[in-house]
């Protein structure tokens, strides 16, 4: 049985570390959003913010600033849950 996110700082700290961003405005808003949520995500939402943090930069943004909404793989529930919960922080 795997431990989830919440109950393991190392699996936390890789959370964060995979949320820096080579462009300054995705490490802008990825970080504020794991400073207000970071401790209260779900797994599903750290699959979410994983799956988010495969693309491109330029792709990132697009879907953070809602320039463009997830398609093919992308377009999962959870996943534009997660976008939401990101545009709001």
């Amino acid at each position: 049985m795997s431990v989830s996110h919440q109950a393991d700082p190392v699996k936390r700290a890789r959370l964060r570390w995979r949320g820096r961003r080579g462009l300054l405005e995705n490490d802008l808003i990825v970080t504020r959003f794991l400073d207000a949520y970071e401790e209260t995500l779900s797994d599903e939402e750290v699959e979410a913010f994983s799956i988010l943090m495969e693309l491109p930069d330029n792709d990132l943004l697009n879907l953070l600033l809602a320039r463009n909404e997830p398609e093919e793989s992308l377009d999962l529930p959870h996943v534009h849950a997660l976008l939401e919960k990101m545009r709001a922080a």
